[in-house]
């Protein structure tokens, strides 16, 4: 590393890596069958920076796969632990974090004790990383500029997550997968301390399967001898049927988990809102008790107090998330299958009530804002998801008078900043307002009362609230003024909407 090297330069650097469109396009296409070296692959990476698989259970891991929730258990598992960092008879010094996809800033996938990697950190570790790749490529006699010299960017990644924890001697490192997890790059790890499977569902169907079943097969491959493996016991026949034949073939143990009695009952306040992530919460607390039993932390005397405490003050953004601004309550949650999407709505659905009791407002009088995009998957078949369980809630068959669909460019002027870069959609149709288009016009078919928009960018959707808030506000008098947006879809959504947000906040 260069003394002069930036983060900006680590996260330029980091974005070459990006598989273009064509090419994440053609592994779609290519038919379900995951890449069987993608394991041998990223051992092979792993031990070109330094580090034999084997080293790696030093991390005392705890690893979540998973369809729906996987980065709110984590969340909640790590804010568990960190309860116990620099307290008691036998305190945690560090606990990392490693989630994906990040929503404005890349250091948020590498995390220490619930902080991203500051900037000067980041840059370290990022081309500690990526010279050692390169001085692997030479000492192969390969160019190191080239194609291949380098793993792509989840990989790298996720190379770079390891590297940071074993550098900075974590107590455990959190790792939630990416895709699946026979086949995922995370899944190098070779004894974790403990395995979370959350809840299932269909999604990635080109690289996991159409079925239950085949997806269930995928996320079991993080099981491993000896080690615990938890799932919520709401899991489908079919996925329990599944990961009970991997875990007897793996001799792995599987434990079904309820929702805990005081999450049930809202005794426990989550720190996440939305009633399904007290499925999630449950998963991890378990998760988080047998790590902490094992290491001898749940002798402690405040121990049902930390844990209470973790589950209380987690802090998971663009997740059940409600901001607001003066007119405005912003409902920020990232749906992007058809089940999220329903879990979202379902959420949003709570939300709208809440308002309307404490503003003694009927919900009809509410205006109610929806913006959404999901750029890389069946958008329509989302937003028809999202109108009926809407509808069905609020027994309305209107939920929303505005529908503002955009890309997930950022900025009108600016575009993307270099975190929030993506190079995997299709860049014609994002230029096209392809997908926009037939959003806009699916959502003309089931709700033709609603004003339908389309507009390029976050920034030019999140003007369109803002204008309607204040005209509003400047033309009654009524008591009660607040408009209701809920923001959707593609996690590069809510991450760029987050962005708007907190720029605005910070030119102000």
């Amino acid at each position: 590393m260069d003394s002069a090297d930036t983060e900006q330069d680590a996260v330029a650097s980091l974005n070459t890596l990006q598989s273009n469109f064509a090419i994440v396009d053609a592994i779609r296409k290519s038919g379900r069958k995951m890449n069987e070296q993608a394991i041998p692959e990223m051992k092979e990476w792993c031990r070109k920076i330094g580090y034999e698989p084997s080293q790696l259970n030093a991390l005392r891991a705890i690893h979540i796969a998973g369809t729906k929730g996987k980065g709110s258990t984590a969340a909640f598992a790590s804010s568990i632990l960190m309860q116990f960092v620099g307290d008691g008879a036998k305190p945690l010094s560090k606990v990392g974090l490693y989630t994906s996809p990040h929503l404005r800033f890349v250091r948020e996938r590498i995390q220490i004790n619930g902080q991203p990697l500051s900037e000067d950190l980041f840059a370290r570790y990022f081309f500690e990383v990526w010279d050692r790749l390169e001085d692997a490529a030479k000492a192969a006699c390969q160019d190191p500029k080239a194609s291949g010299a380098k793993p792509v960017y989840f990989r790298f990644l996720t190379l770079m997550a390891f590297h940071t924890y074993m550098s900075e001697k974590v107590d455990t490192a959190v790792i939630e997968c990416g895709i699946g997890g026979a086949y995922d790059s995370t899944n190098i790890i070779e004894a974790p301390a403990v395995t979370g499977i959350t809840s299932l569902g269909i999604d990635h169907v080109a690289m996991l399967g159409s079925t239950i079943g085949e997806i269930a097969w995928h996320k079991s491959g993080i099981m491993k001898k000896g080690v615990k493996c938890f799932t919520p016991s709401s899991q489908l026949p079919e996925a329990k049927r599944v990961m009970e034949q991997v875990s007897d073939d793996k001799g792995s143990v599987l434990e079904y988990v309820e929702i805990h009695p005081a999450i049930a009952t809202g005794d426990i306040r989550l720190g996440l809102e939305a009633d399904f992530q007290k499925t999630n919460a449950s998963l991890a607390l378990a998760i988080a008790k047998e790590w902490l039993q094992q290491q001898g932390l749940d002798s402690d005397p405040e121990f049902e107090l930390k844990v209470r405490h973790g589950l209380e003050r987690v802090r998971w953004p663009g997740r059940c998330e409600t901001r607001h601004e003066p007119g405005i309550r912003w409902c920020i949650d990232g749906g992007h299958t058809l089940e999220s999407v329903e879990l979202a709505g379902k959420w949003f659905a709570t939300q709208l009530v809440t308002a309307t009791r404490q503003n003694d407002s009927p919900v009809p009088q509410q205006p109610r804002f929806l913006i959404f995009n999901q750029q890389t998957r069946d958008a329509s078949a989302l937003a028809r998801a999202l109108y009926n369980t809407l509808s069905t809630a609020l027994q309305d068959m209107h939920p929303f008078t505005h529908a503002i669909f955009c890309t997930n460019t950022t900025f009108k002027e600016t575009g993307f900043k270099p975190d929030l870069v993506s190079v995997n959609a299709n860049s014609s149709e994002v230029e096209a307002l392809k997908v926009q288009n037939d959003l806009a016009e699916t959502w003309r078919q089931i709700d033709p009362s609603a004003r339908v928009e389309v507009v390029r960018t976050i920034e030019e959707a999140v003007d369109t609230v803002r204008q309607y808030a204040e005209a509003r506000h400047a033309n009654t008098q009524e008591k009660y003024q607040e408009v209701v947006a809920l923001v959707t879809g593609s996690l590069h959504l809510v991450g760029g909407f987050l962005e708007v947000l907190e720029t605005a906040n910070s030119n102000e």
